[in-house]
């Protein structure tokens, strides 16, 4: 016989928060649980199994700091908390919610949304030197940027420098209309995407030309000491090994230093090593220096991303 379990709701917000975009949210709980999820007004009906209405219940309950005060859920934050019922890290589930690694211009609380994704951020608080290496969009540059930035606006640094090799993905530069900085731009948009969350677009330019924003294609980098820095290399799988060594090697007194890439993707002509997988082979065991590897499943981006990751991977198989 079927279970039923009716969870009332404080407000509308609380309601299109726990739903989510067309429903997605509701899709996802029973898609986890097994449990039948409807949602009419203020009231949520559970039905389905005792098992299943009991786990489907324990993650709705869980969700609560968010859907009570009508925060944005996204699927990722459902899957996680259903890692974490499965695993009892329960407390350190909570501890994950109430690190809020940066608010939005638009105040919005940013965290963690998955396990990995809050190592990751330890690491870079706690390393001069963190390597990030995972599919895309699994928050790589975005979470390293927002926590450069973060310590940028508190004074924590005199500058932040984002740099990353303008290697042709397909299109070749020269082609492009512009100057150099305006032919580089589209090799760096995701690292102002990333910017203006939380700073003023208006006020970048000014940062910029006061040299405490510096956003620069990578060979800018030569011959340069890095002090009082946060340094953030992204799409460093398309360094070369010498290009690595030498970005590696600018960090002066002071300062931190963020690696991203996707070995996956790499634009090096063909038979050329990539220095960021050269450097995680010579570099894993250095004192000082964390390596963090996301999967698909620290995908936050739309849910098809987690899916078309999914499938190349088990192509390459």
């Amino acid at each position: 016989m079927a279970d039923t379990s009716t969870i009332e709701l404080p407000s509308l917000e609380s309601a299109l928060a726990l739903s989510g975009y067309e429903e997605e949210n509701l899709k996802t709980l029973s898609k986890q649980t097994g449990a039948n999820v409807v949602l009419r007004g203020l009231e949520l009906f559970i039905s389905g199994t005792p098992k299943q209405v009991e786990l489907c219940s324990r993650l709705v309950y869980s969700l609560e700091n968010f859907w009570k005060y009508g925060k944005t859920i996204a699927g990722a934050d459902i899957l996680t908390v259903r890692h974490a019922l499965d695993t009892h890290r329960q407390e350190e589930l909570a501890e994950m919610h109430r690190d809020i690694i940066a608010r939005t211009r638009r105040g919005e609380e940013i965290r963690a949304k998955t396990f990995r994704q809050r190592q990751y951020i330890q690491a870079i608080r706690s390393h001069d030197l963190t390597f990030c290496i995972g599919p895309a969009g699994t928050g790589k540059t975005f979470l390293a940027v927002l926590v450069a930035a973060t310590a940028l606006l508190g004074n924590e640094y005199d500058r932040l420098i984002l740099t990353r090799p303008a290697v042709e993905a397909g299109e070749k530069l020269g082609f492009l209309p512009g100057d150099l900085q305006q032919k580089i731009n589209p090799y760096l948009r995701p690292l102002y995407d990333a910017l203006y969350e939380l700073i003023d677009p208006e006020k970048i330019p000014n940062l910029m030309e006061k040299g405490v924003i510096e956003v620069a294609p990578l060979a800018y980098m030569r011959g340069r000491t890095l002090n009082n820095s946060f340094i953030i290399l992204d799409e460093a799988q398309n360094t070369t090994p010498a290009q690595m060594k030498m970005v590696l090697t600018r960090i002066g007194f002071r300062s931190r230093m963020v690696v991203t890439g996707d070995i996956t993707q790499t634009d090096l002509p063909p038979h050329t090593d990539s220095g960021l997988d050269i450097a995680q082979k010579i570099l894993q065991h250095v004192e000082g220096i964390a390596f963090c590897h996301l999967s698909q499943a620290d995908v936050v981006r739309h849910p098809l991303v987690q899916r078309i990751v999914a499938a190349y991977e088990q192509h390459q198989k």
